[in-house]
């Protein structure tokens, strides 16, 4: 449609060796997520979950260098092993931020799990890049994490 800008989401996957039950796990447990969440060299020594479509979350993640800060949200969606959904924010956001809808799908492909993310939309095409080094670099770890714990 003319004049309509494209829509900015982020579309990504990651194949995993482990059964979509894991997986799952890795991705709602709060002893789990705080081995592999967030950026390389970022730790997220603060999780708390409510987890049931209409709890929230919060999770304080912490730079190599700086001051700990938070994301939050609600669960939409939680259908174990397959689909997890739930709204993502910055607490303290820069101006070119907005609430985003984050979409996490687990395909069982021959005994490994296909995990695919979708988040979006975005405010700007920067936060959208920042948005995908950081789950880049999460899924490396969440790679790291299943790879040590099976």
């Amino acid at each position: 449609m003319e004049g309509v800008p494209d829509r900015l989401a982020l579309e990504l996957t990651c194949s995993l060796d482990a059964p979509r039950d894991q997986i799952f796990r890795a991705l709602t447990d709060p002893s789990a997520l705080s081995k592999w969440w967030g950026p390389s060299g970022f730790t997220t020594p603060e999780i708390e979950l409510d987890l049931h479509v209409g709890g929230g979350y919060r999770f304080g993640m912490q730079p190599p260098d700086g001051e700990l800060f938070h994301l939050a949200g609600e669960f939409l969606e939680i259908d174990p092993p397959s689909v997890l959904a739930y709204t993502f924010r910055w607490e303290e956001p820069d101006p070119d931020d907005q609430e985003t809808l984050v979409r996490l799908s687990l395909h069982a492909i021959e005994g490994a799990t296909h995990l695919a993310l979708s988040q979006g939309d975005f405010a700007t095409r920067a936060r959208l890049t920042l948005h995908e080094n950081g789950w880049t670099d999460s899924f490396v770890k969440l790679r790291q994490f299943i790879e040590a714990d099976t």
